[in-house]
């Protein structure tokens, strides 16, 4: 449940950005947010092996939530793409 909760986070908030972002400057958000959201992700793994969890238990879940909302973004970038 808290994987799709963060997922649903990751959404949300790529929405509210390709919603305020003018489409000129949408690849420099994109590369700004795609570092952001790995930045969130990789403080969300380390919390959850500070829990117990190994690595290679995390790994996989992480690689979802980091790249759910990330290939949403760049998606709807590559497809609305202006010029």
């Amino acid at each position: 449940m808290r994987t799709l909760i963060i997922v649903l986070v990751g959404l949300a908030a790529v929405a509210l950005v390709l919603r305020f972002v003018p489409a000129p400057s949408r690849g420099m958000v994109g590369a700004l947010f795609t570092v952001a959201w790995l930045g969130l992700t990789l403080w969300n793994l380390r919390t959850g092996m500070s829990h117990g969890y190994t690595l290679a238990q995390e790994l996989p879940i992480h690689a979802v939530i980091f790249a759910v909302p990330v290939a949403a973004y760049w998606l709807y970038a590559w497809l609305h793409r202006s010029g």
